[in-house]
């Protein structure tokens, strides 16, 4: 506003000060000019004052909208100084628009069009849908005894269907806990859908799990999240924790590469000191769902829902699940698993009319259209691929079936299956970094480059530009996230990034898939000393033995970074069973390295293990593919060789090359059943 006032005092003026310098007639004539100037000129003034009125009446209505904008994170949750809240998005202005059911033959189709135009329709279906019931009230939640039970105080269960405790020593307030019953595909209250515990509502949780008869707690947050607490550890990381009048026993814990279960004895002590009947608790704990946004793809997801169908068992009491905040993690998930079982009942989803149906029973669940595309994306994969999981007692049957291809309108032939993961979308809009020109003389084959997001990254040489890339891949094992390097083999100039990427990513244990040379073609370098030692630019690299085996070799090398003098000892298996065409004669070989290397990362710490042919994908991946397929038949005595390649493929491209070395991967596995036929010994 002062701007325009100054102009108006000073624009006046000069047009009085030119005139004097004309004759009368002029300044007649100029006097008719300077009355409409002056008008127009309070008129803008006037305009100007209303718009500054209105821009600051309207920005204190939207200061809080703007203010969560501005701070909104992925998965909703917002950050204030004094308390945390979760930011709740804008609605339509009205919700009256409703979308079908749609039929699971049209899924790829609908999820096609709306995940155009950077997922649009996908935002506008997600902000039709109704915040939660007019009508619900959350007295108890807000009793002041009451609110500092509360996570973040914008998330509250609504009377109506808030899960109510037993009441302790006549404290009224003692029955509420931040938590709500949640129906299923058909069943009522198949969920409870509750905050993560805070310290001081520990005890509650307890509490709950006893008098609900809970017998499965789904976790879908990590207790940090971005360094800011998401939930309080609830249970005790080894033998027994007292909380409130339960007491928690640990039996056991497994830790896999999504999820981690942990088991629990808990039995409730009464204050005559009777004690009741122990239970078994089993809480599933996903652990990948990342910081931001949602899982990179929905097979771990798909295969922690199949767990915990599996390990729920009947006649128990709902099924707890929680997040953070219990609304947008927890309502994916709840949502993902009611619209399966509609897929299997009705061979339709609706997704909308469940989302608006449950909110009824806790608002905002599903807190970002993010979550809401993921819940379709979930639905597409499990529709398009199905459970492609064994049981290794059924394995031989499958296999007839998938060699039974000439049976008309067979449609579960060994190609036809193989052909599903050949046809998945090669993401070159994420290869970037390796497709630089600078980088691409460093590439074997152009066709298999690093996605941009698990590639091995080299620190950067000071003063030299783009020599943190090597053309090498993290994939992650059975157990643990990034386990394996998958990398080319090293060509004559991009040897010391290789020892340096060894180097630097502490790795132990080095495969090798490839000879030097295949049909008089260069395969690979040797990288490691023909003699007894060789300097690779920093690096030095000596060999202290070289022992054959039946199908590969041994070399214990060890690898020197220079200008620090410290090293270190690296096993080198050189597996020779490969012919230069097709694939290994028999299993054996194979079973034989992969144990080897094993026992190897166990004695050395279980850093990553680099693997590596000529191109780093098709003999690579089989190899990858075969530990953790064989890991897991050890561990469960299941296996899912599709899903396994499938999920290989969507972090580097082209791993399990060809439908010979798929069907070699149920070879191998059938050939580890036939050697240790005593499931005993590896279940």
């Amino acid at each position: 506003m002062v701007p325009l006032v100054f102009l108006v005092a000073t624009t006046t003026p000069s047009i009085s000060t030119s005139s004097g310098n004309h004759t009368q007639g002029d300044e007649s004539s100029t006097s008719h000019h300077v009355l409409p100037t002056a008008l127009v000129l309070s008129l803008l003034l006037l305009i100007a004052i209303l718009l500054t009125w209105y821009f600051l009446r309207l920005k204190n209505q939207r200061k809080a909208v703007v203010t969560a904008v501005d701070k909104k994170v992925p998965n909703g949750i917002l950050e204030e100084q004094e308390q945390q809240t979760v930011v709740l998005l804008p609605r339509s202005p009205t919700a009256a628009k409703t979308y079908s059911p749609i039929p699971v033959e049209h899924l790829e189709e609908e999820f096609r069009l709306r995940s155009a135009d950077d997922g649009k329709l996908f935002r506008e279906e997600y902000n039709f849908l109704p915040g939660g019931t007019a009508t619900g009230t959350y007295e108890e939640a807000n009793k002041d005894d009451n609110k500092e039970k509360n996570r973040y105080p914008n998330i509250l269960p609504y009377d109506h269907s808030r899960v109510a405790l037993t009441q302790l020593d006549g404290n009224l307030c003692s029955d509420y806990i931040n938590a709500s019953y949640i129906d299923g595909y058909t069943e009522k209250n198949k969920f409870i859908a509750a905050q993560g515990p805070k310290e001081e509502t520990a005890a509650d949780y307890w509490r709950m799990i006893w008098e609900q008869k809970v017998a499965t707690v789904v976790m879908l947050t990590n207790l940090k999240e971005r360094k800011e607490d998401k939930c309080h550890q609830y249970w005790p990381d080894q033998g027994c924790w007292t909380y409130g009048n339960v007491r928690v026993v640990v039996e056991d814990f497994t830790v896999l590469v999504d999820y981690t279960i942990r088991k629990f004895c808990i039995q409730y002590q009464s204050s005559d000191s009777s004690s009741k009947t122990p239970r078994l608790v089993t809480q599933l704990h996903f652990t990948s769902w990342p910081d931001f946004g949602v899982p990179f793809s929905p097979i771990g997801m798909l295969k922690f829902l199949k767990k915990v169908k599996a390990v729920n068992p009947p006649f128990s009491g709902p099924i707890l699940v929680h997040c953070s905040a219990g609304v947008g993690r927890t309502g994916t998930f709840i949502v993902i698993d009611a619209m399966i079982d509609m897929m299997h009942a009705e061979q339709k989803v609706d997704v909308f009319g469940f989302v608006a149906r449950i909110r009824e029973q806790r608002s905002q669940l599903i807190q970002t259209d993010t979550q809401y595309s993921f819940i379709y994306q979930a639905l597409l994969e499990y529709f398009l691929y199905g459970d492609t999981e064994l049981d290794v007692s059924s394995l031989e049957g499958h296999l007839q079936k998938l060699h039974n291809t000439h049976t008309e309108g067979d449609r579960v032939g060994l190609e036809e299956e193989f052909k599903k993961l050949t046809n998945m979308r090669i993401m070159k809009e994420n290869m970037r970094t390796g497709n630089l020109p600078a980088n691409m003389k460093k590439n074997r084959v152009l066709q298999i480059i690093p996605y941009d997001f698990n590639r091995v990254i080299l620190s950067m040489r000071r003063g030299q530009e783009f020599t943190d890339y090597i053309n090498a891949s993290f994939i992650d094992g059975y157990r643990q996230k990034d386990y394996y390097i998958a990398t080319q083999g090293p060509l004559p100039h991009t040897v010391e990034d290789f020892w340096r990427m060894v180097w630097e990513w502490k790795c132990h244990s080095i495969v090798m898939l490839t000879e030097l040379q295949e049909r008089e073609q260069d395969k690979c370098c040797q990288y490691w000393p023909a003699g007894e030692t060789a300097t690779y630019g920093d690096y030095k690299v000596e060999q202290k033995g070289d022992t054959l085996c039946d199908t590969f070799s041994l070399r214990d090398l060890v690898l020197t970074f220079v200008p620090e003098k410290q090293t270190r000892v690296i096993r080198h298996f050189h597996f020779h069973g490969w012919p230069e065409v097709g694939i290994p004669a028999e299993g054996k070989g194979m079973i034989d390295i992969i144990a080897s290397v094993q026992r190897q990362q166990q004695q050395s710490g279980n850093h990553p293990i680099v693997v590596h042919c000529s191109a780093g994908a098709g003999r690579t991946g089989t190899f990858i593919a075969l530990s953790n397929i064989l890991e897991r038949v050890k561990a469960e005595g299941l296996l899912d060789v599709f899903q396994t390649v499938k999920s290989l493929r969507m972090q580097r491209p082209h791993m399990v090359q060809t439908v010979e070395q798929y069907d070699f991967c149920y070879r191998v596995v059938q050939d580890f059943v036939d050697i240790f036929s005593d499931y005993a010994n590896f279940k």
